[in-house]
């Protein structure tokens, strides 16, 4: 028999791997089958029949506007939440995930306003609802579908959607209690105001972006009378103090002026439109108001200033100076004005000194006709130049100049925002007075809480610390009204807002659902309720006719809607309260964390979560804003259609999300080319139990085979789904995610799998040895595929089905797996230590003596007890060489050339067993007995 014709007859014998798991995956075209699959089986509800009784694991949806498809946010977001509900599933907690969406507010209505355009000025509140409800219930399907497309669980059958009636009511309830401490009032104070679209806005709902105003240094006159020893000192020169503001349109509101009382002031003298005045400036900053440095007149202190009138500059009223504790000496001039009905600090100065919160411009963010005739009608920003050219006209600008700061900007229009004097409905935060809100909330940010990345504590106690009272009240028409009634046209009195009547109108709803507020009378949405039944209700509640009362025109903040999910989803569907995990982006410290964690402490006494876990944003590869005008950004369906949902969910898993996510194209080819490297090591090992049959083929490591490389592959395996299941409990994806690849592609690959290749393809089929080697892959193989099932779960499906049968339950119905119980020899460190060596003295013969083909190569290497506990054949496998020598006495490593020894024509080893058999071929003992010559 030729050489040729016997090498492809052996071929015929070996054992030669074979399986219906592709190398190719075809994501894109198979993973919708997947779903499609999941969903006509009714995976999620098979899930939690199969957990029913299980520990729980709480973990609550953070909902989405609806409002557009998803973004690379989503992708992020809902993969990571997926990977918690799969992990935590099969780990053994019964965990289910409810997802949700937001639906009511300006992210809604301001699409559908810019769709309706000038077709909305004739529509009346319901009409647009309804058009909000449209669109809502569309965006909501299209991202349900968006989102199941990335493979995520979930009870997509039953979402939480906040527009629907019982949602409503249980966030009316919530606002009841409020209602029922005390914490809700009603107040004219400055908000952040959207002129654009014309309502409150919340910190929550505010971005900061760098913008150029104009700021002014203006002189306001001082009357000499009164002025006393200050008017002495600057002789016949006009007495005037001189103010500093980034804001020139606020001045028409000035109504006082404060100075710091301890800080030391200077009377400087200017010329200004050939007026000599004697300008009040802080020394501190005198030289820079000024440009130069000036020689004072005379000093005093602030407190000498207090008291003080002053002629405002263009309105027919004095001013005063007051004091103010928010007056410091960083920059300006050490004299704040005050306009009570423009700003925070502003009107609690004014309400400290009995001001009144007096606000001259309209919803709309023009002038009203109380400012004089030349400003009334303009808009604010019109106005900032009639109020500079005016100033300048009459004496009393001493500068104006371009000043670049970072502004708030409503975050839909993405408009600058301005502070407003309105009448709104507010949570006080720091009430009741004994044990305020606030205080509340920071002790359970403290005590009961834990920080995934662990800063989130201290940003989320910061900014509870430093926020205002929450402003509650929209003048929108898409959301949950505020159920307040006021009284009868020319009836006064305060409104009607009771716990009492709060829960009437929640029960119409429950019934109705919101849209009954704008259609229905009070009598009807009252239905049940009594006044005189109610102490707390205003007397005009109980001297007039229900059908006389107005109802309020304001909705709720979406954040309070979506920040009573905890009683409206996990309260009411019986999933269990406080939440163990609430898991989103690091701007819901701002938002969703922090809205959530008020109203839960107000009612519950108590943090709505246990744990706080925060990722970042998504930025390009160079670390910035991803945004579509800036053209850099990526859309997440063209990912899935280039790359397939499993290699998405796998570069999520790679990520240290806790920080800003850098995203580009080449990190998914990357991501692809690593899945790839797991799949095919999935392959090898599917491909190698073609034969096995788990029942009739197992040979399990005993104790004697503590030296064999299937105890040190189980030994491994064991490592791993110990180090992996650790990982999943802390919610360390990109931990499991590097031990998972590591175990494919290094321990698995280039090591373990490489050396049983020979025994699997060449031993015979029944051979012990080879059937210990297929009962350890065949344990490998399900324990990968269960602990990559959370990560890439389509994947591990479809290796699941090759692996145990098409008609095999789900691997998302099974548990992590236990890791083996194997005894594993002491000698494999040494070995492992001793292979790096030998494998470098192997690339060093084949670099500089041309040993290309390892199985032409041999080793001679010193002998070790550990060593010749693993034996010469196993060591020869595990470098891939023909034979290893353990030789005593030899100090160094060496590589021999067996390229003239003969070579079998079945394995190809050079092992000095090879020699001519009785059918002509040249084998090596281990394959002539296998092939029975």
């Amino acid at each position: 028999m030729s050489s040729s014709t016997s090498q492809k007859a052996y071929k015929d014998t070996l054992n030669l791997p074979k399986t219906a798991f592709p190398m190719r995956a075809r994501l894109v075209d198979n993973e919708p089958a997947t779903v499609e699959r999941w969903r006509n089986e009714g995976l999620y509800r098979r899930i939690r029949a199969a957990r029913a009784g299980a520990p729980a694991y709480v973990f609550h949806d953070g909902p989405p506007y609806a409002n557009g498809p998803i973004h690379l946010g989503h992708l992020l977001n809902k993969v990571l939440k997926d990977m918690v509900v799969r992990s935590k599933t099969m780990a053994g907690y019964d965990c289910p995930f409810v997802p949700g969406w937001d639906c009511h507010g300006l992210p809604i209505e301001h699409k559908v306003m810019e769709e309706l355009g000038d077709k909305a000025r004739e529509m009346d509140a319901p009409a647009i609802r309804e058009r909000c409800r449209e669109t809502a219930e569309h965006f909501v399907g299209v991202q349900a579908e968006q989102i199941e497309r990335l493979l995520t669980l979930g009870d997509y059958e039953n979402p939480y959607l906040t527009m629907r009636p019982q949602y409503e009511a249980d966030v009316l309830e919530v606002f009841a209690r409020l209602v029922e401490q005390g914490l809700v009032y009603r107040d004219l104070k400055p908000v952040h105001w959207s002129v654009e679209n014309r309502t409150a806005l919340a910190e929550a709902e505010l971005e900061y972006h760098e913008r150029t105003d104009t700021s002014i240094h203006a002189l306001f006159d001082v009357e000499r009378d009164g002025a006393g020893v200050l008017a002495e000192r600057v002789g016949d020169r006009d007495l005037a103090l001189m103010v500093w503001t980034t804001t020139p349109w606020t001045i028409p509101a000035n109504l006082a002026t404060a100075v710091a009382p301890a800080a030391e002031y200077g009377l400087y003298p200017v010329e200004v439109a050939g007026r000599r005045i004697a300008a009040v400036i802080a020394t501190d900053l005198a030289e820079r108001a000024l440009g130069r440095a000036v020689e004072p007149l005379g000093l005093c202190r602030g407190r000498d200033l207090i008291g003080l009138r002053y002629a405002h500059p263009f309105a027919d009223r004095a001013g005063r100076v007051i004091e103010a504790e928010h007056v410091t000496l960083d920059e300006g001039t050490g004299l704040v004005h005050i306009a009570p009905g423009h700003g925070k600090e502003d009107h609690a100065t004014g309400q400290a000194h009995g001001l009144p919160t007096y606000c001259p411009v309209r919803g709309d963010g023009t002038f009203d006709e109380s400012v004089p005739d030349w400003l009334a009608g303009e808009t604010i920003w019109s106005g900032n130049e009639k109020v500079v050219e005016k100033l300048r006209d009459t004496g009393h600008l001493w500068r104006a100049e371009s000043w670049p700061h970072s502004y708030p900007h409503d975050w839909r229009s993405k408009t600058p925002v301005i502070f407003r004097a309105t009448e709104q409905w507010f949570v006080g935060v720091d009430r009741p007075a004994g044990r305020p809100l606030r205080r509340r909330a920071l002790d359970a940010v403290e005590r009961e809480v834990s920080f995934l990345p662990p800063w989130g504590r201290q940003r989320l106690a910061g900014m509870i610390a430093s926020r205002p009272d929450w402003c509650l009240s929209r003048q929108r028409s898409w959301g949950l009204p505020i159920p307040a009634f006021f009284p009868p046209a020319g009836t006064e009195g305060e409104p009607l807002l009771t716990a009492a009547s709060v829960r009437a109108v929640g029960a119409t709803i429950r019934e109705r659902g919101s849209d009954a507020f704008f259609t229905a009378g009070p009598e009807e949405l009252l239905a049940g309720y009594d006044p005189a039944d109610d102490p707390e209700a205003p007397g005009w509640a109980r001297e007039t006719e229900k059908r006389g009362w107005r109802k309020s025109g304001d909705i709720f903040d979406v954040w309070f809607e979506s920040g009573s999910s905890w009683n409206a989803v996990l309260e009411a569907r019986g999933m269990g309260f406080p939440a163990d995990l609430y898991l989103e982006g690091s701007d819901q410290h701002r938002g969703w964390f922090q809205l959530s964690l008020l109203p839960a402490v107000a009612v519950t006494g108590q943090a709505p979560y246990r744990n706080l876990l925060t990722h970042g944003f998504m930025v390009d590869k160079h670390g910035h804003k991803m945004s579509k005008s800036a053209g850099n950004a990526l859309e997440v369906q063209d990912l899935l259609k280039r790359f397939g949902a499993d290699v998405c969910r796998w570069w999520v898993s790679s990520l240290a999300f806790e920080d800003d996510v850098k995203v580009d194209t080449e990190f998914f080819e990357e991501a692809g080319e690593s899945y790839r490297k797991v799949r095919n090591t999935i392959r090898f090992l599917l491909g190698n139990l073609r034969d096995f049959d788990p029942a009739a083929h197992h040979r399990p490591c005993a104790e004697a085979d503590a030296e064999s490389l299937d105890a040190w592959a189980l030994g491994e395996l064991a490592a791993a789904i110990e180090g992996v299941e650790a990982a999943y409990e802390r919610l360390d994806f990109r931990r499991a995610h590097d031990v998972l690849f590591h175990l494919c592609n290094e321990t698995l690959s280039a090591v373990y799998l490489a050396a049983v290749k020979d025994r699997l393809y060449c031993d015979a089929p029944d051979s012990d040895r080879r059937r210990r080697a297929q009962t350890a892959l065949h344990a490998i193989a399900d324990a990968l595929i269960r602990l990559l099932a959370p990560l890439l779960p389509h994947t591990a499906e479809e290796a699941w089905r090759s692996l145990h049968g098409a008609d095999v339950e789900s691997v998302h119905l099974e548990r992590l797996p236990e890791a083996p119980r194997v005894s594993v020899s002491d000698a494999w460190s040494t070995v492992m230590e001793r292979r790096d060596a030998w494998l470098r003295a192997l690339e060093t013969a084949r670099r500089e003596e041309g040993i290309d083909n390892p199985l032409d190569a041999g080793l001679r290497v010193p002998h070790e007890p550990e060593l010749a506990r693993i034996g010469e054949g196993d060591l020869a496998d595990l470098c891939g060489v023909s034979r290893v020598a353990l030789e005593a006495g030899r100090a160094e490593i060496a590589v021999a050339d067996l390229s003239e020894s003969p070579r079998c024509e079945r394995s190809w080893k050079r092992d000095g067993t090879v020699r001519e058999r009785s059918d002509g071929g040249m084998l090596s003992d281990r394959d002539a007995e296998a092939v029975g010559v």
